[in-house]
């Protein structure tokens, strides 16, 4: 496909997924929709390198300016490319040797950022939804050995040394899960979590690797967690947290993702259009419709947005240097 074949449309706020190891027509179709701007790829859509470089250049040679290619290659039990690709160990791992020798964590956090950054890229993804900032409160098994320990500090030291790993490759980030699910016990893919604590305790801990990162952060996601002492709604959902606290107080001015619309705990805002929109009106730059592709098209069906410099900006801004 010439740049001329292209389809020449700005980029829109929706991530969608796809079934398989190659493209399928209706998908190319989804793909050109007006209001799709992104694709999240899974285990399912990964045989081999050869074969996810082949599918990441027919998703990119389908518009101009080429779609975001994202996937949650974290390490661990949250690794999506498995075979042909360095196993990453789980963060807990790296919390743990710094434990033992906090320069020698850092160099390891870079190596790792590093890895990730190159190998992906050499398939054309361009973006892994990391790192995980959530702390370690022992208290959340969907969190566990994700997080990378229970120290803010230790959190945001790691992290940066992560994401300068990635920097050093040429990739971008998103930061997850605002402003933090490590508390929370309940997995939000389930259920709705509900985190009580008081607003203080939280800014005290759970908030500091937000803040201390500050304009490091290029792209932040927001936990579908409610904390009562702030909202009545989710994070995701809430103008509250996402403007107020994350942008206002914060001074954050990247891109923000919403977590996957179609998790147990976005239900509360309503149908997949309904969620959609509320998270438009929170604060989201783009929302996560992830494998439930009837939900998608309702969605593309159903919701108007408007584009924006600033919203195509903070998206190009993401796109990997190769």
């Amino acid at each position: 496909m010439t740049l001329s074949d292209r389809a020449l449309l700005p980029l829109g706020p929706v991530m969608v997924d796809i079934e398989g190891y190659t493209l399928k027509s209706h998908e190319r179709e989804r793909l050109c929709h007006p209001m799709v701007g992104a694709v999240i790829l899974f285990a399912r859509n990964y045989k081999n390198r050869r074969q996810l470089k082949q599918l990441c250049a027919a998703i990119h040679g389908l518009r101009s300016p080429s779609l975001l290619i994202a996937v949650d290659h974290e390490g661990g039990r949250v690794q999506r490319f498995r075979e042909g690709f360095s196993l990453i160990p789980p963060m807990r791992e790296l919390g743990d040797r710094w434990d033992q020798d906090p320069l020698e964590a850092c160099r390891a956090a870079s190596d790792v950022g590093e890895r990730i950054a190159e190998e992906l890229m050499a398939c054309g993804v361009d973006l892994s939804f990391i790192p995980v900032l959530d702390l370690d409160h022992g208290q959340s098994e969907v969190i566990g050995n994700r997080a990378f320990h229970h120290d803010p500090r230790v959190v945001t030291m790691l992290s940066r040394a992560l994401i300068g790993g990635l920097f050093a490759q040429g990739m971008a980030h998103c930061a997850k899960h605002f402003p933090g699910h490590g508390w929370a016990s309940a997995d939000s893919h389930v259920a709705l979590p509900i985190d009580d604590r008081p607003i203080d305790q939280m800014l005290a801990k759970d908030l500091l690797p937000y803040q201390s990162l500050g304009k490091l952060l290029r792209s932040v996601m927001p936990a579908h967690v409610v904390y009562p002492a702030l909202d009545s709604k989710p994070a995701g959902f809430s103008r509250r947290w996402i403007v107020d606290v994350l942008r206002v107080q914060m001074g954050f001015s990247g891109f923000v993702f919403s977590d996957d619309l179609t998790m147990e705990a976005a239900a509360v805002a309503g149908s997949i259009s309904e969620r959609a929109r509320a998270a438009f009106a929170a604060g989201c730059d783009m929302v996560l419709v992830c494998n439930r592709p009837d939900l998608a098209d309702e969605l593309l069906a159903n919701v108007r947005w408007k584009s924006s410099k600033t919203f195509q900006r903070r998206l190009q801004a993401l796109m990997p240097r190769r």
